[in-house]
């Protein structure tokens, strides 16, 4: 059974293991919207806004291929592409826009199949030179279902200017469920040496309503800000430790790469 929409207050940690440590630690909340209770949400509540300013709003063209499109028929058209049996509910985790600005390294969209059981994760990445990447990765049939999933896949994307393109990403999830429950998005940066960068993001799931927007607005102020402020700054810090920026490679020729179960 799918979890709808709340909201989730946790904890970012990101620890690069080679050639130098260097860890970070922040207070962070996201949002778990189900895609089709957007308009309604943007209706109950007067603090968020859907495709408009608020406090916290939800732009669609922050998402996907930028075009505004809605986000269920953008993301089941990369699941019908794909092979996926789409149908069920669509979920996507992301840190909205806080008065009118939001950057997301990574936005989570959790797809249902028809019977409700997860069929496949969409893993959205930005980098800060203002490009786009995502990983569709369908769920192998034996996690359907399970409190935990993992996959992995090859790097085809560059986001950290110290990190090359020559490593593969491990992701260790356990994805929202019901009331109460937490959620965990682990995410392994590897080359043929093993592990380079460990990212967790831990968190409790609240109701999604006013109060606790407002709540964590006064708590967490101006998060979005932070964000984009806190990634300059790390960058700062690991380039005085003596990291070495890596070229720019061009973006993937295509915007979402597809990962099926037993590729390598």
């Amino acid at each position: 059974m799918s979890a709808g929409s709340a909201l989730y207050t946790g904890v970012v940690t990101h620890q690069r293991l080679r050639p130098m440590r260097h860890r970070l630690r922040y207070r962070v909340y996201s949002l778990l919207l189900d895609v089709d209770e957007l308009p309604a949400l943007s209706r109950r509540l007067r603090l968020f806004s859907l495709n408009r300013f608020n406090l916290f709003s939800l732009h669609e063209r922050d998402h996907g291929d930028g075009s505004g499109l809605g986000l269920r028929a953008y993301v089941e058209g990369r699941l019908h592409e794909a092979g996926i049996e789409a149908g069920g509910a669509i979920r996507l985790l992301t840190m909205p826009r806080i008065l009118g600005y939001a950057f997301n390294p990574l936005s989570v969209y959790f797809c249902d199949g028809p019977d409700g059981t997860l069929r496949a994760i969409l893993y959205e990445v930005n980098n800060t030179f203002g490009q786009r990447h995502s990983y569709l990765i369908e769920v192998d049939e034996g996690q359907r279902g399970a409190g935990r999933i993992t996959q992995g896949c090859a790097k085809q994307f560059h986001v950290s200017p110290f990190l090359g393109l020559a490593m593969g990403y491990r992701f260790d999830i356990r994805p929202p469920k019901a009331e109460g429950e937490g959620l965990r998005i682990g995410v392994t940066a590897h080359d043929d040496e093993g592990p380079v960068l460990v990212a967790h993001y831990g968190a409790r799931r609240r109701p999604l309503g006013d109060a606790a927007l407002a709540r964590v607005f006064l708590t967490h102020p101006l998060l979005t800000l932070k964000v984009i402020a806190a990634i300059h700054w790390e960058a700062l810090r690991l380039w005085a430790k003596g990291a070495r920026v890596q070229p720019q490679p061009a973006a993937p020729a295509r915007p979402v790469t597809v990962i099926k179960p037993g590729s390598p």
